[in-house]
């Protein structure tokens, strides 16, 4: 686990939106713009802009310019700083299901 631990509830609000777990999806597969975003959706520019903040602002994606279009791709770090802590705490409640399996068996 990595010694500097970047708080992990800015990520888990963050994805607990369908249409920001739709953009991360579609930014799993290579930088897209937001008109690329917008395609196949019935969601505006505008709308998707918003999502791109809050995934911005979690540190889930990053936005550069080309040309005269942002261009988002995701950051993987933070979806791995989530991973190590639900690794953690998955391991935290089998250690605790085995105390309460070793005490029943008593």
């Amino acid at each position: 686990m990595s010694t500097q631990r970047q708080p992990v509830a800015p990520v888990f609000a963050a994805l607990g939106d369908e249409t920001r777990l739709s953009i991360v999806s579609k930014l799993c597969s290579g930088p897209r713009s937001i008109s690329q975003l917008t395609e196949n959706t019935e969601l505006t520019r505008q709308a998707i802009t918003k999502h791109l903040r809050v995934l911005e602002g979690a540190g889930l994606v990053q936005n550069r310019r080309k040309g005269r279009e942002s261009v988002f791709e995701l950051r993987p770090e933070p979806l791995d700083e989530v991973k190590e802590y639900l690794d953690m705490v998955s391991q935290q409640w089998g250690n605790a299901l085995s105390r309460l399996k070793a005490f029943v068996e008593e």
